[in-house]
Order: structure tokens, then C-alpha cells, then sequence
């Protein structure tokens, strides 16, 4: 069974769209040593005492077309959870919409503006053309953190903590898994507010939101970029009853985070998610192998070996690990 699993996680389309983003960083010479380091949630600026903190999320057209105003919402309530995903917290947001004509265009602003006003997160700009051939949309979202949470500092001796909202159900056709739509929005603020909390008291370091690519997906990318390996227990992975493990593991949650944290730390960590009715467990260990694997207790698969092969081209060179030596 695990053998199963593990080949559907290392084929999925969630993954393989985080090895597109490494092409890209490629052509434009940018990795974890750029000036700005590139491979986490946001771009982190220093400003003053703290940082700046800038994202943009693009949407497939076939989700823009099939679910228009949930894609809006989507626009927001995603940027929003990257810069949480950081210990930030959110300024504003800008849009760009590409629709072929108004009626077309409405439903998609009618889910930004729904979202921007449920966060509290104020809609400020953007781009608009309701003269195209087919619908898209891009959101750019700017925000501020104290202390950072990165992508770069799990450490081996860590613990992979899980942190996923279950109240909720599968936005159908796709793999989303909506918790936020139905909520207040004082809830959906003060849930955010946990992880800046968490890097301001210096529970963890290191912290990534679970994209598309899932908790597997999510975890790589989380590896990668610290020069680590990451293990997971798939049986402690927090889940809604009666869901399918593959499909969940590669799901795309409106709330979901993977923090690495000191072993110590573990239950203040967990308290802070569940004291807010957030499902929040130990799902496994940061080693220093270089890969992410998955078990089920009696046998262990490997889903990405970095020494072998890089995912999204922003981990640690081999120049840098000699120099930390």
C-alpha cells in the first residue's frame, strides 16, 4: 500500500508544478543566495526593524473558468496565508483580471472583493481588461512581518509540526479543501494571527503553508531550501474522516501549515493551533539525508532525493554547505 502511495505523490501533478518553478528561477538566475532570497512563501525586505513582505499568485485558467468566484476568493485568501506563512501580516492587496467581457469579469471581482472584505485585508488596485479571449487572474498581496519564519532555517533534530483547519469540505472538481468560505471573519483573522505569534516568541524559525503539491509537495520544498531532509509519518498527518490518504496528502488547504520546531517546543506549538479548533500534530522528524520520505510505521518510501536530483533549484549549493562546514 505504501508502495502505491508513494509512486502517486512522486507523479503528481501538485509536484511536478513545484519542479516547473525551479526552470524558471533558473533562467533568471535567482536561488536561495540571491540578494532577496527566492524558494520561500514571500520576498522578505529588510525596512526598518522588520521586513517587507511581497507575494503574487497565478491561477490556472481551467480553475478561473470552471469556478470564477471561488478563484477570486482564492486570490486573496491564498496571498494572505503566504504572508502568514512568513510571521507577517497583511497591508493590501492588488489584482489583475483578464476576462472576455463584463459578465464574465463580475464573478471573479465579486470573490475578491468578498474575500478582501472577510479578511479585512483592503483591496488597493491592480489591472483590469475585460477585452480577451479567456479569463485569468493574478494577485499580488504586500504585508509586514516583526521576526520571520523562513524557508531556510529547519534544522536537523527538528520536529515537522502540521497545522490544518478540517473544518470544512472539497471545493469539487479540484483538490481544495475549504474551510474559510463559512467562517467569521474575526475567526479567520485571529487564526492567521497565530503564526506571527509563533515567530515572535521564537517557536520556530522555519515555517511553509501547504500549496498545490500538498503536505508532500509542501514539505520538499521546505527541505530544499534548508538543506535538509524531511520524514513523515503519514499516519500522523492531521485528516478529515473518510478522506482518501493520496488525495489528501497532494490537497490544497485554505488553512494548512508545516512548521519545523525545536523538539521542546512541540506542545506550546500544537496548543496554540488546537486552542483555536486547528488540528495540529507531530508528523515527523527534519533530518540531515536529504530526502523526504514517508512511512506507515512498518516500511519507509522515498519521494525526492536532493542529492540526485533539485526541485526548485533554491536549496543550499555545494559551495555554500563547504563554507558551513
Amino acid at each position: 500500500m505504501l508502495t502505491g502511495l508513494a509512486q502517486t505523490l512522486r507523479t503528481s501533478r501538485g509536484l511536478a508544478a513545484k519542479a516547473d518553478i525551479g526552470l524558471a528561477t533558473a533562467r533568471l538566475g535567482l536561488s536561495g543566495a540571491s540578494a532577496v532570497p527566492v524558494g520561500d512563501d514571500c520576498a522578505a525586505i529588510p525596512d526598518g526593524d522588520g521586513w517587507l513582505l511581497l507575494a503574487i499568485e497565478g491561477f490556472m485558467n481551467e480553475f478561473v473558468a470552471g469556478d470564477p468566484w471561488f478563484a477570486g476568493w482564492c486570490g486573496v485568501m491564498v496571498n494572505i496565508s503566504d504572508i502568514a506563512a512568513m510571521g507577517g501580516r497583511p497591508i493590501a492587496v492588488v489584482d489583475a483580471v483578464w476576462a472576455d467581457g463584463e459578465d464574465k469579469a463580475a464573478p471573479v471581482l465579486e470573490g475578491l472583493r468578498a474575500a478582501s472584505e472577510r479578511f479585512g485585508v483592503p483591496l488597493v488596485g491592480g489591472h483590469t481588461n475585460i477585452r480577451t479571449d479567456r479569463g485569468q487572474l493574478s494577485v499580488a498581496i504586500l504585508g509586514r512581518a516583526k521576526r520571520l519564519l523562513t524557508s531556510f532555517d529547519a534544522q536537523p533534530g527538528e520536529r515537522l509540526i502540521a497545522a490544518i483547519d478540517l473544518r470544512g469540505a472539497y471545493r469539487e472538481p479540484f483538490a481544495n479543501w475549504q474551510a474559510a468560505l463559512d467562517a467569521p471573519g474575526e475567526r479567520l483573522r485571529g487564526d492567521l494571527e497565530v503564526l506571527p505569534l509563533i515567530a515572535e516568541s521564537g517557536l520556530s524559525r522555519a515555517a511553509k503553508d501547504i500549496s498545490q503539491g500538498g503536505v508532500i509537495g509542501t514539505a520538499a520544498m521546505l527541505a530544499e531550501c534548508s538543506g535538509v531532509g524531511i520524514a513523515i509519518d503519514v499516519r500522523s498527518v492531521p485528516a478529515p474522516d473518510g478522506v482518501d490518504p493520496a488525495r489528501w496528502l497532494l490537497s490544497f488547504p485554505s488553512y494548512g501549515y508545516l512548521l519545523s520546531v525545536r523538539p521542546a517546543d512541540v506542545p506550546a506549538v500544537s496548543a496554540l493551533f488546537r486552542a483555536r479548533g486547528i488540528g495540529a500534530a507531530d508528523i515527523g522528524a527534519v533530518t540531515a539525508d536529504r530526502r523526504v520520505t514517508i512511512t506507515d510505521g512498518t516500511s519507509t518510501e522515498s519521494i525526492w532525493d536532493f542529492t540526485r536530483q533539485p526541485l526548485l533549484g533554491c536549496g543550499p549549493t555545494t559551495s555554500d554547505a563547504e563554507a558551513a562546514a
